[in-house]
């Protein structure tokens, strides 16, 4: 439980600044380029800790990984909420990330070794509830913080509780010794291509769609360090005895299967905790605590659904759970076809609801069956990788989200504009009423009509691109959701020897 707790702030701070940032931005008196980075720089290098975080708890023990993990993230959160400059927030951001990976992935190895098979139906979806109800509510707690005090609470919220998990962390973790000798072994060079290949990955990622890909120069520049990366990497990893990140584990069908189901569940989990408040921010203008207050409903849908997943667990086929969980998520994406630039919190409702549901119903089976089979020896590095994956997934799927709004909404703004013509009786008769309001109120009555028109017109062509988004989540996960079949499943339990 405390292991699972210290998870939770580190996941949380993945978004707990994302309906906060223009409070940091005046706060700290950045410019709109720059703010991004107090996001960026956390995800950059939390995903370089999460795949190196096995190698580090094989060579420390759980119990040194994690304290020293939770106390710099307990450090750099006060340093955060410090910071009197833009360039200390994206220093201290970066460091707290870089610790925060070092917890995440020691929660799934931990349960996965302390746990016998037949106890996992009862952690596993605590597990589940925390890893996807903390990027979910992130934007809530958020919110309410900057709202209710300022921007500094969402960093100050973590010293009590972080102080209270490093103590615990250092007295009860004790499930594993460290094996010091590898520090003779590790290999620093593995280390400085990994940060190369993942951080310019999620560089790119995060830069590319704001910044027209390639046609900039720092993102082509970093694309090379990405695969040049990238190419070490994998050639480090696969010629070397005890390499920093080991690959082996894809060997294992589960593993590889459910890998790529956790990154499919990166792109739902983030990008729809995304959408949500983009769309409610700027279609419907509403302020950070009141997107919050919106999206609050997938969390309580979550926390109500994990003890029934579950019980589910242990009753029902675990691929028949999972396909049940992606034919849900692709249902609540399917709802959202049909939205317009009218629906608010009501016509939101059922669709966040069955979201929160299917997401509980998806990770349990998916943590299970993939990391259910794997031996003891290989648990710590393939719970990194699962959890990579996860990122990724999030990482790649806002990456391609972010484009297809820009690209589709320039699309269908071009195809509504030609329909606009002086031959078009309805929009006349639009412009028209337009025109007659504007002049009641003493403005200017014909300009101002065409720039509520043209704006009318943005905005609609914005709902249309978001229908699109919704509508290639849906068939993405209708279509992924019967390769669960493919899946062995995990031994219920274990036989004992009682004498």
């Amino acid at each position: 439980m405390v292991m699972v707790f210290g998870m939770f702030m580190a996941i949380l701070d993945i978004q707990i600044v994302s309906a906060s940032l223009p409070d940091i931005q005046a706060g700290l008196g950045a410019s709109r380029d720059e703010i991004s980075w107090v996001q960026t720089s956390y995800l950059i290098a939390e995903v370089v800790m999460i795949p190196l975080s096995g190698f580090l708890a094989r060579m420390m023990s759980t119990r040194i990984l994690f304290t020293l993990s939770a106390a710099g993230f307990t450090l750099t959160s006060l340093m955060c909420a410090l910071s009197g400059s833009i360039n200390e927030m994206i220093l201290w951001r970066g460091l707290q990330g870089f610790l925060g990976g070092g917890m995440i992935p020691s929660v799934f190895a931990a349960a996965y070794t302390i746990f016998p098979p037949s106890k996992r139906n009862v952690v596993s979806p605590i597990i589940g509830l925390i890893a996807t109800l903390a990027p979910t509510v992130g934007p809530t707690i958020g919110g309410y913080l900057s709202h209710a005090m300022s921007w500094h609470w969402l960093f100050l919220v973590n010293v009590g509780p972080g102080i209270a998990v490093t103590v615990a962390a250092l007295l009860l973790i004790d499930f594993d010794r460290p094996n010091w000798r590898l520090f003779d072994r590790f290999d620093w060079w593995g280390l400085l291509a990994l940060a190369s290949f993942l951080g310019g990955l999620e560089f790119v990622l995060e830069e590319g769609p704001s910044n027209d890909w390639f046609d900039d120069h720092l993102v082509a520049i970093m694309t090379a360090v990405m695969l040049a990366g990238a190419i070490a990497t994998f050639w480090r990893a696969f010629t070397r005895d005890e390499p920093i990140v080991d690959f082996s584990a894809f060997a294992n069908t589960n593993f590889a299967v459910g890998s790529v189901f956790s990154f499919v569940m990166g792109i739902g989990l983030y990008g729809l905790t995304y959408l949500y408040p983009l769309y409610l921010s700027s279609i419907r203008g509403y302020d950070s605590l009141m997107i919050g207050e919106t999206v609050f409903v997938s969390g309580f849908a979550m926390f109500c659904t994990a003890p029934v997943a579950g019980m589910l667990a242990s009753r029902i086929d675990l691929r028949m759970m999972l396909l049940i969980g992606f034919a849900g998520f692709a249902l609540s994406t399917w709802m959202l076809t049909g939205m317009t630039a009218e629906w608010d919190f009501h016509e939101l409702v059922w669709p966040q609801i069955i979201r929160g549901m299917s997401l509980m119903l998806c990770m349990v089976p998916i943590n299970n069956l993939a990391l259910g089979t794997m031996t003891p020896d290989k648990i710590k590095g393939a719970s990194g990788l699962y959890n990579l994956m996860r990122n990724l997934g999030g990482a790649v799927g806002l990456a391609v989200i972010n484009t297809l709004l820009s690209n589709r909404g320039d699309l269908h703004y071009a195809r509504l504009a030609e329909k606009l013509t002086w031959a078009n009786d309805e929009a006349l008769r639009q412009l028209d009423a337009m025109a007659a309001n504007l002049a009641a109120h003493g403005l200017d009555a014909k300009t101002g009509a065409l720039a509520q028109m043209a704006m009318r017109v943005q905005g609609q062509a914005t709902v249309m691109a978001f229908i699109d988004v919704f509508l290639l989540i849906c068939i993405l996960f209708a279509g992924l959701g019967v390769t669960a079949l493919l899946m062995k499943t995990p031994p219920a339990s274990r036989t004992v020897d009682a004498h």
